[in-house]
Formats: structure tokens, C-alpha cells, sequence
């Protein structure tokens, strides 16, 4: 089936189950209904089709979560998509966290970070949870920072129905075993689809994953589809299109809608 041009075909989830935003028509998508939320939370955020009016005393407020071993490009791969938006005037403010204090954090490929931001969910309308170091359970990365538990803590403490956390890559790992996911839609790393299959969670593979305040990405530069579609669902189309035309970068695969947000419901 050929496909629709992307930009000319933004397709909401206005009826029940789920639709394909990009990529293909929503009548070819295969994937079953929405299963129910996880208790902690509920899918509840701005539609894309009407995004919330923002500006420059209320932006959209981005705050990505860095730890030892976190995979380079589900970092700066969002960080470039929302830090381009404000450089295009758009009311986006991006900040790099950490779940501790300031400090600094070694990527998985051995880039050496200054995180200027203490853990403020509070002060945040979207958590990034990038992922990495899947593979190797004994080093830095998400497994870490799951044996840890303190990241893990926070964002159960943080969760909320107006925050939409944003998993990209194996940050959903971290997600699911915050307790943020349960049996709720979402994506990862096509490596570690089977894992969180095995937990429980509602893996579909499409390339992101939208479930209202829950959107995940898949492996690694998915973080950036996921981005743009964040830009497009929060500020607006033109917003994300401006965005892509200033990196050179196309928009690929599919955006799965699973769930109605609570402007839709009404």
C-alpha cells in the first residue's frame, strides 16, 4: 500500500482504538484496542489536532533524564529537536537532569557530560528517559540504574496525569520497572521487545508510541520521531515541520495513537 504524505496526513484518534498518525492509513493498522492504564498513570495530555496555547510565560517544559552509561543519541537526539524549536521562537525550554544533584555523567560511548539540572518533576511538563547499556547487565545503564532504585523511586514519585513521561529506546525498561508502564501500549529497542514482552507490557512496533501521558520510541534514533511528534502534539504542526527543515531530517515510520486524550473525550 503506497503511503500518504506524512505531512499532509495527520490523522487523529478521535474514535476508539488506535489509529496510525504518520506513515500509513489508520484503516491498515492491525494492532488491538487500548488495554487498561496502569494504575499510576492515567493517559491524560493536550491533543495534537488542537495543541494547548503556550508562550513565553507558560512553554512547554522538557526535562531529560542523564545517568552513567545513558546511549548518546536518545539524549542529544531529543535535546537537538526541542532546543531547535525554542531557537525557531517557539515556547519550548529544554533542561538536562539528573535524579540526584548536579553533576557529571559518562555516556555509554564514553562522552563526558555536565548536567547543569537537580530533579525538579515538579517543575517539568515531559520527562525524557533515555536509554542504553542494555546488552550488558553488569555495566553502566539502565540495569545500574535499576539496581539502584533511586531513579526508578523518583519517577514514581513524580508521576502524574498532566506530565507525559517519554520513553526512547530501552528508557522504557526503566519505565516498566518504575511501575510507570504495567500491561499499558508502548515500543523499545527491537533487542528488547521480547523482554518487555515477558513483563507484561503491551509491546506494539510501531515506531512510537503515544498513550496519552505515556509515549515511548523505539531504539535509539527513534528519540528524535519521538521528539518532533511531541513538538507537533504540544506546540503544533509547524512547529515539528519548521524543526525538521532546519536539521534536514525526515520523519519516518509510524506514530501509533492509542489512546483518546482528555480534550478528544470531551
Amino acid at each position: 500500500m503506497a503511503e500518504l504524505n506524512r505531512r499532509g496526513a495527520l490523522m487523529s484518534a478521535a474514535g476508539a482504538g488506535a489509529a496510525l498518525v504518520t506513515g500509513i492509513p489508520a484503516a491498515s493498522a492491525s494492532s488491538p484496542g487500548p488495554s487498561p492504564a496502569a494504575p499510576a498513570a492515567a493517559p491524560a495530555t493536550a491533543s495534537a489536532a488542537a495543541p494547548r496555547e503556550r508562550s513565553a510565560h507558560d512553554p512547554l517544559r522538557v526535562h531529560i533524564v542523564l545517568f552513567d552509561g545513558v546511549e548518546e543519541l536518545d539524549v542529544f537526539g531529543p535535546l537537538e529537536v526541542f532546543a531547535a524549536a525554542a531557537v525557531l521562537g517557539h515556547p519550548v525550554r529544554t533542561l538536562l537532569v539528573t535524579s540526584g544533584r548536579p553533576g557529571r555523567i559518562t555516556a555509554s560511548f564514553g562522552t563526558d557530560v555536565a548536567v547543569p539540572g537537580a530533579w525538579d518533576p515538579g517543575a517539568a511538563d515531559v520527562i525524557v528517559v533515555p536509554g542504553g547499556g542494555f546488552k550488558n547487565r553488569q555495566g553502566p545503564g539502565v540495569w545500574a540504574e535499576i539496581r539502584k532504585g533511586v531513579l526508578t523511586r523518583e519517577l514514581r514519585r513524580a508521576a502524574r496525569p498532566s506530565l507525559t513521561l517519554f520513553g526512547v529506546c530501552t528508557g522504557a525498561v526503566v519505565l516498566h520497572a518504575a511501575g510507570l508502564i504495567g500491561d499499558r501500549p508502548c515500543t523499545t529497542h527491537h533487542r528488547a521487545q521480547q523482554y518487555l514482552k515477558d513483563q507484561g507490557a503491551d509491546v506494539r512496533t510501531a515506531r512510537v508510541v503515544d498513550d496519552g501521558n505515556l509515549v515511548c520510541a523505539g531504539g535509539i534514533s527513534s528519540g528524535i520521531d519521538g521528539a518532533l511528534w511531541m513538538l507537533e502534539r504540544e506546540i503544533g504542526s509547524a512547529a515539528a515541520t519548521g524543526v525538521e527543515t532546519l536539521m534536514e531530517c525526515e520523519r519516518r515510520g509510524t506514530v501509533l495513537r492509542t489512546a483518546r486524550t482528555a480534550r478528544e473525550r470531551h
